[in-house]
């Protein structure tokens, strides 16, 4: 579907600005989890008013935690720099067993605004370590979600892999009872790879009924495989941290494609527009669609854009919020 960009170019040269084509990726930016997890703080401090405290970036994006930190949240790391008497969500990412606990135990009203396909991974964890399963989980060291997974088990009931390689070295025998969960946010290609080393290793082992990396994940990456073959350049708005972002930047780059992960429009350099006739553009499920609109408005004052929108799928997923929250 083609959309010509219709806004605003800078200098005195107008429409004499040299041409640039714009493909965007669709689904792009935000997707429900995050949009669910976005109202559950605003309708937090609404509800009880401010402050609301949240564990964690409630999502990976400076733009998003400064605009919630402006209507009346506070951020922090941990439940012990949250003072007695005040609200706290739990951010979308997924929190470990012990920090509910750890809430309920001060008195302190929380609201879990973890994703609800992380928190399906949650409970396929207890049901495999249920059946007697150790767990082979496919995920990115330090990543909150990694760290809320794995502690949904006791330490010891649970493994965690990055790479084929890291299948290589496992301890674990032909004959033992093994299944494998994975983090929501990764590559799928590499996500497949590695399943594919652990079931080659390990016949016997057991994954989830339905793949553990979410609807948006997989479909904004596969935009981007749609892109990136056609651009000379794929920009990614997201944040260093985001692990969904970071992961398109890496499916253009395997396209051949350079890519560059971008937080705003500021970022761009005019320079990495030299000998540049299309550019591929999205961004990762953390991002407002207002920061996309700050990138083509950014281009737009060094060339005359015309936006093609490239569609790879249609989104109408929606969560439920939780029940504290709905009247």
């Amino acid at each position: 579907m083609n959309a010509p960009f219709q806004g605003s170019q800078s200098g005195e040269n107008g429409g004499n600005l040299p041409p640039l084509t714009l493909l965007i990726a669709a689904p792009r930016g935000f997707c429900a989890g995050v949009d669910r997890a976005i109202e559950i703080v605003e309708r937090a401090i609404e509800r009880f008013d401010a402050p609301v405290y949240v564990r964690h970036e409630i999502v990976h994006n400076r733009f998003v935690v400064d605009g919630l930190k402006a209507k009346g949240a506070i951020f922090v790391e941990e439940l012990d720099q949250v003072p007695d008497g005040v609200p706290v969500v739990f951010s979308a990412h997924g929190v470990p067993k012990s920090v509910p606990t750890e809430a309920e135990r001060r008195e302190l009203l929380y609201v879990d605004a973890t994703c609800p396909l992380v928190s399906k991974v949650h409970r396929q964890a207890e049901r495999q370590i249920e059946k007697g399963r150790h767990i082979i989980f496919i995920g990115h060291a330090g990543h909150p979600e990694v760290i809320g997974t794995m502690g949904q088990v006791e330490p010891g009931q649970i493994t965690l892999v990055e790479t084929v390689e890291d299948v290589v070295g496992l301890p674990f025998g032909v004959d033992d009872a093994l299944s494998y969960l994975s983090q929501t946010t990764l590559s799928v290609d590499d996500t497949a790879d590695i399943i594919a080393a652990l079931e080659a290793r390990y016949p016997q082992i057991v994954g989830p009924k339905a793949e553990d990396i979410c609807y948006a994940t997989s479909n904004r990456q596969a935009a981007v495989k749609q892109i990136a073959p056609d651009s000379d350049l794929v920009l990614v708005i997201g944040a260093p941290n985001s692990s969904n972002s970071l992961r398109l930047v890496e499916v253009a780059e395997r396209m051949g494609t350079t890519a560059r992960l971008i937080q705003r429009a500021s970022e761009i350099d005019p320079a990495w527009l030299d000998s540049v006739d299309t550019i591929g553009l999205t961004a990762g499920a953390s991002a407002p669609e207002m920061l996309v609109r700050e990138v083509v408005d950014r281009l737009s004052q060094w060339r005359q854009v015309e936006e093609q929108t490239i569609t790879a799928a249609e989104e109408k997923m929606v969560f439920k919020l939780p029940r504290q929250l709905v009247d």
